[in-house]
């Protein structure tokens, strides 16, 4: 393949990490959280990056420990999402959202498009259609949990 179609792949496939992850951090930035439009199509491309890196020329080995290496490091990243304000705990949709980011930069760094898609439609899902029972729940409890 010449090099001009090379970068233009890796180019897109950047793109397409912004653009999906860029919808779950619009949401997280919409409901005011401290992490959001910026850093998750960050995470992503990273994520994505990572992953190109490996795949071309690499082997399957490497591109497993570039997989490992990613989902601890994206649980420290995702660690400082979550904070805790007496008993109160916030964050932690915010943090797993994040993994989720960083997944479907991986996801499409592999030309797994569907899974990249899937994923970030489930996430808002997650995030947006699941919140009303969350708070009917989190409401009849009394916790002192939020999942923020």
């Amino acid at each position: 393949m010449p090099e001009w179609m090379a970068i233009f792949r890796d180019f897109w496939h950047l793109c397409a990490a912004f653009a999906l992850a860029g919808t779950i951090g619009w949401n997280r930035e919409a409901e005011e959280h401290n992490t959001g439009i910026r850093a998750f199509p960050i995470v992503a491309m990273a994520s994505c990056t990572f992953v190109m890196i490996a795949t071309y020329g690499g082997s399957v080995d490497a591109q497993s420990r570039v997989l490992q290496g990613l989902v601890a490091g994206i649980g420290f990243v995702g660690g400082g999402a979550i904070m805790k304000d007496g008993l109160t705990i916030k964050g932690t949709a915010t943090a797993a959202s994040v993994l989720s980011a960083s997944a479907l930069g991986a996801a499409v760094a592999m030309n797994r498009f569907g899974i990249a898609v899937s994923l970030t439609l489930l996430n808002l899902v997650a995030l947006r259609a699941l919140m009303p029972i969350k708070n009917k729940l989190d409401g009849k409890t009394g916790k002192g949990f939020s999942e923020g």
